[in-house]
């Protein structure tokens, strides 16, 4: 058999697709920051506010920080 396997093909897929979710968050967060309308989230003394927290957050704990920017920004998938 040629190629990786598919043990690995498929956590390197899931891989690819976070990081380019990510990526999308980074440059959306910037998007509004530049209209004027950051994307803040703010809970007691945790405040996010900068394109670079929310990629952070979404690199570092996807499965909060995502859905959190997304109600955030207006696009609540919840509804």
């Amino acid at each position: 058999m040629t190629g990786p396997s598919l043990t690995v093909a498929v956590p390197l897929l899931v891989l690819l697709v976070a990081l380019a979710v990510d990526s999308w968050v980074y440059a959306d967060a910037r998007k509004h920051l530049r209209r004027g309308e950051p994307a803040v989230f703010a809970l007691g003394s945790v405040r996010i506010a900068t394109p670079e927290a929310w990629f952070a957050g979404c690199l570092i704990l996807w499965v909060v920080f995502f859905p959190l920017y997304l109600t955030v920004t207006g696009r609540n998938p919840f509804r």
